[in-house]
């Protein structure tokens, strides 16, 4: 088990909790700690660094509650398996799998057109009997399934070949066509997986799923695709910077 250099600055206005909680992250991101690694517990990291149980055990618990530690009876705690951090900004899922220096890869489930979803439509600010491409791909990171992606496109688009999703990212694709994503709104949230969910990730019952839906929109406004996506949760996560005024 390594020991990490953590520096705690007393003076700073940061709280204790959260410098040590940052250190920690950086030092799972950076590859220092790499998955399944041993992570010193409390009582030792309290100690050596001379904080007070509770200010360590709150920084431990924000890591556990990102998905990079794992705690486990009998075991302790442990650095978890990859995650992928899908900061606030609008990108695909196979760019920040490749940023990240992971190995994206899909496999095309479906892929129709002339499809009319009055929700995909209504989502995209179009008439809800407008004939849409739809698609489901399934995104593997390192080989490891990942997500299901589900996205509806204006019939602009209806000539996207299955060929080409495999090959790249939505909105690679979309930017070699000349349309560049500018907006969008998302929302997040978690459910249990369906049985088919449950067999293309490889979940057990037990084991929930974070969810994104958004609809994108160029610079001028107008729709360039909806889509309802769904992640293992113990390989993935999102970033939020907030800022005040």
């Amino acid at each position: 088990m390594s020991v990490l250099p953590v520096r705690i600055e007393r003076a700073s206005p940061v709280p204790l909790y959260h410098q040590l909680a940052e250190q920690l992250t950086a030092a799972i991101t950076d590859g220092t700690l790499s998955p399944g690694d041993a992570f010193e517990n409390e009582v030792a990291l309290a100690a050596r660094l001379s904080l007070s149980r509770p200010t360590v055990r709150r920084a431990i618990a924000e890591l556990v509650g990102q998905g990079l530690l794992v705690r486990r009876r009998g075991i302790g705690t442990t650095v978890a398996n990859q995650v992928v951090h899908r900061r606030a900004e609008l990108t695909s899922l196979y760019e920040d799998l490749a940023r990240k220096g992971r190995a994206p890869s899909t496999q095309v489930l479906s892929l129709q057109t002339g499809v009319t979803d009055e929700r995909a439509a209504t989502a995209l600010g179009l008439d809800p009997s407008t004939p849409l491409l739809a698609m489901v791909r399934l995104r593997y990171a390192d080989d490891a399934p990942l997500a299901v992606l589900r996205n509806w496109l204006p019939p602009a688009f209806s000539d996207l070949t299955v060929e080409q999703m495999q090959i790249d990212g939505l909105y690679a694709v979309l930017r070699q066509r000349g349309v560049r994503p500018a907006v969008a709104r998302q929302s997040f949230g978690a459910r249990n997986a369906t049985e088919q969910e449950q067999c293309l990730l490889q979940l057990t019952k037990a084991e929930p799923l974070l969810t994104m839906t958004r609809g994108a929109y160029d610079s001028d406004g107008s729709p360039v695709e909806f889509g309802e996506h769904c992640y293992r949760a113990d390989r993935y996560s999102i970033d939020v910077m907030v800022y005040v005024r």
